[in-house]
């Protein structure tokens, strides 16, 4: 896997320059770090250095990923969590994460490590212990599941599938806007480990829930979510709960699975920057 990209590094050493603490800004599945666009300008706004890490061989641009799907193909969560690990260490100050969806869970497993400063888990991916399984996430995720081909694929959602998983709290021309401009294939390898948590006792979609070093975290999940509904980010908190750390979780009415990339992403980003701030 390559190492720090030249973006990368420019983010770290901008990051230390500014003595500010840095807010690592982890993406999920079908998304781009170029999907954080909006929340880059608000957290620099409000006095953070924000960075947003690549998952290996990530193109830079969703025209890139699209013309070439097959190099998104194969990723395990364990060489995603080592490479934003190793941005995080180059860091002079211990950041906070936030993560979306399957970046959300990175945030968590990492937060365990004591990697963190705060954490803020948006729609978080499915780790191990995590029991329920709403019948919405068997109809967005479920016929890649039972594909042994998936775990060596490039799975790209159909309109049809992003607008009932993703965009179902959206209007149909917005769906199509945040189809066309965001999303890119995603790792079958990755679905298929979140999927599989339960049943693999060596999942690498674990999160050491009881670390003393975990720090803050927030929970923050859409009602309306289809890929992440509240009983999974729910049974999340329940088990993040018992962590000595401060944890809570918040529901955003009327949210789907688009919630940072849709057209009322900045309530969501003010909701984490509050917990930032107050966890501080």
């Amino acid at each position: 896997m390559p190492s720090i990209s030249e973006r990368e590094h420019r983010e770290i050493e901008a990051a230390n320059a500014s003595h500010n603490t840095p807010v690592v800004l982890i993406h999920g599945l079908w998304l781009l770090p170029s999907s954080w666009a909006n929340w880059v300008d608000f957290f620099k706004q409000a006095g953070y250095a924000p960075l947003t890490p690549d998952w290996p061989d990530d193109p830079e641009t969703v025209e890139a990923a699209r013309a070439n799907p097959g190099v998104l193909a194969k990723k395990t969560l364990k060489q995603i969590a080592d490479h934003i690990t190793e941005i995080v260490n180059a860091l002079d100050k211990r950041p906070v994460l936030i993560g979306h969806s399957t970046g959300g869970l990175l945030a968590e497993m990492l937060a365990g490590q004591g990697l963190s400063a705060a954490t803020v888990a948006i729609d978080p991916g499915i780790f191990r212990g995590v029991l329920p399984l709403p019948a919405s996430v068997l109809k967005v995720v479920g016929p890649f599941l039972v594909n042994p081909l998936t775990r060596d694929r490039a799975i790209t959602l159909t309109f049809d599938q992003f607008a009932y998983g993703w965009a179902n709290a959206l209007d149909d021309k917005e769906a199509r806007k945040l189809y066309d401009n965001f999303h890119v294939a995603g790792s079958g390898l990755a679905l298929m480990q979140m999927g599989n948590a339960n049943l693999n006792p060596w999942t690498e979609a674990k999160v050491d829930t009881k670390s003393p070093g975990r720090g803050p975290l927030l929970i923050i999940d859409g009602e309306k979510d289809h890929t992440v509904p509240w009983a999974l980010a729910n049974a999340a908190y329940k088990r993040q709960k018992r962590n000595p750390a401060v944890t809570e979780i918040v529901k955003m009415p009327d949210r789907g699975h688009s919630l940072t990339i849709d057209h009322a992403w900045q309530e969501v980003a003010e909701t984490a920057l509050d917990f930032v701030q107050r966890s501080a």
